[in-house]
């Protein structure tokens, strides 16, 4: 059975002339901790066929987050196949959101492996806004494709879109919680 997913890619703009930026998360534990280029998503979840995606995206920003999804319209990018053969659906919404109160729940990993010792992990570490340059280069690959859906997007409503170069100074943001 085809693993199901969905998220929510916020985005916003943050002046004339300037590129939009993508709010991006990175996944918590051990496996990711050194990783940086292409390992950042967008905040997604797995669901059941039996559940909504748009359920799942909120549900999956919030449980990721620590922080409610921001009043607005949201838009459906569309679904993409990932490498690995799961099916993401992706949402957006133009909203500022401030990352100072992030805080991901976690879940617990065996660390390090066959020692015995239990240990919670954040389900996501850090959360930053990246312009569309940066977020090429963080986001897995699979996912890159949202992107180009969000630039079109942003386009079909009238938006000049430029790709930037440089990430923010008032990210990244990180969860409290920290490998041991």
């Amino acid at each position: 059975m085809v693993k199901l997913s969905a998220g929510l890619l916020l985005h916003r703009v943050r002046g004339p002339g300037l590129p939009p930026e993508v709010l991006l998360v990175h996944p918590g534990g051990p496996f990711w901790a050194r990783r940086d280029a292409g390992a950042w998503s967008i905040p997604k979840g797995e669901y059941e066929e039996a559940e909504q995606p748009l359920a799942a995206a909120r549900r999956e920003f919030e449980e990721e987050l620590g922080l409610p999804v921001p009043a607005g319209d949201l838009s459906e990018l569309g679904a993409i196949e990932q490498p690995s053969g799961k099916v993401v659906t992706a949402f957006t919404l133009r909203a500022d959101l401030d990352l100072a109160g992030f805080r991901s729940n976690t879940f617990d990993l065996e660390w390090p492996r066959g020692s015995g010792t239990i240990h919670a992990f954040p389900e996501v570490d850090r959360a930053a806004w990246f312009d569309l340059a940066q977020a090429r280069t963080r986001l897995l690959k699979g996912q890159v494709g949202f992107l180009d859906r969000l630039a079109d997007f942003l386009a079909a409503a009238g938006e000049t879109i430029t790709e930037g170069a440089e990430q923010h100074r008032d990210s990244p943001a990180q969860a409290p919680e920290q490998l041991p």
